[in-house]
């Protein structure tokens, strides 16, 4: 009697795990030791979405600032330009940014150069911009007019600790940095992360970031000028300052016309050998500059030589490489148009 009762609840104990695999029990799978203290992998960020049109003008430009999401209206504006030295013509026009500043009842900003020109000291860099048309547009701040301050460069940063700044530059709580996009006889080429670094520096500041942080003044820094490569990771540097500075309160913008391998700042530019391209507007400044790039290297070879020329025989590529390390920005991106077609070709041609 005993042995038939221990038989028949052996026999219940052996059904039980298959009555629970029959309900839907849970099962549990072998863990990788491997995996067990492992952190999830977060999911790679988009590339940047770089809006693009054909359209040059200030339908397309306010167009180009729409697409952006990032409204600043209701904010104290500044508009960051290069107001162009006196004799050149490749400045962007009143008669283009007008309306976009005026909606935005924006300040235009700029500071005061580190050269001898027409735009080194005040009075003379306020009859320049009276020339050039920008008092008709916009009350025009020169941001270290009075003073200037200080703001951190990245973490990571090689060659500056402390960006030099117009002062006047932190009165304001929303940031269009407006960028003519061409070379430059220094730096290779000049878009955000130029204006960001040269343009918002003070007099002082540029002189820092040329001489790649050996000093402030602008009487010295040309005689003892630093290795190249230093001097455009200073301004990768100096942008990622003003960058972070700015965060989420800034919008970017380029445009691409008389695309000169010279730059606004010099009196007697290179006339454009390529043709206009369009406007270019992105939230990460890195990718947008990295955009305007590409789109050089697009073009016809013929017409595109000497800016390509002029850009890497002046290193200025690098620049993008050094603010992506620097985590402000990244070169990835996706071109869109704004425009209803496909967006142009960013493949290489040569």
């Amino acid at each position: 009697m005993i042995r038939n009762d221990l038989l028949a609840l052996l026999a219940l104990l052996a059904a039980l795990p298959l009555c629970g695999l029959a309900q839907g029990a849970p099962t549990t799978e072998p863990t990788d030791p491997a995996t067990m203290n492992s952190t999830p992998t977060p999911p790679a960020a988009a590339p940047a979405a770089v809006y693009f049109t054909h359209d040059i003008s200030p339908a397309g430009l306010e167009k180009a600032y729409r697409a952006l999401g990032r409204p600043l209206e209701g904010r104290k504006v500044a508009v960051k330009i290069s107001t162009g030295e006196a004799g050149n013509t490749h400045y962007l026009k009143p008669e283009l940014i007008g309306p976009l500043v005026r909606s935005l009842q924006g300040d235009i900003v700029e500071c005061n150069t580190a050269y001898g020109g027409s735009r080194q000291e005040t009075p003379k860099h306020r009859q320049t911009i009276e020339d050039h048309g920008f008092n008709a547009i916009a009350k025009v701040v020169i941001m270290d007019e009075f003073d200037q301050l200080e703001i951190p460069c990245p973490a990571g940063s090689t060659h500056l600790k402390q960006d030099l700044i117009g002062a006047a530059f932190t009165n304001y709580t929303g940031f269009v940095v407006l960028n003519h996009f061409k070379g430059h006889m220094m730096g290779g080429f000049g878009g955000a992360l130029k204006n960001l670094s040269i343009g918002v520096a003070s007099t002082a500041g540029k002189a820092r970031i040329h001489s790649a942080g050996k000093t402030d003044d602008a009487g010295k820094v040309w005689g003892d000028l630093p290795p190249q490569k230093d001097f455009i990771e200073s301004m990768a540097e100096a942008a990622g300052a003003v960058v972070n500075y700015m965060g989420d309160r800034a919008v970017y913008i380029s445009v691409m016309n008389n695309l000169s391998i010279d730059c606004d700042c010099d009196a007697h530019p290179h006339p454009p050998e390529m043709a206009d391209v369009g406007i270019l507007a992105s939230l990460d400044p890195v990718a947008l500059d990295k955009a305007c790039v590409d789109l050089v290297y697009a073009s016809d070879p013929k017409t595109s030589a000497s800016l390509r020329e002029r850009m890497e025989t002046r290193l200025g590529p690098h620049i993008l490489e050094h603010a992506e390390a620097l985590g402000y920005g990244a070169r990835a991106y996706r071109l869109v148009s704004l425009d209803g077609t496909e967006p142009p070709s960013t493949k290489r041609v040569d």
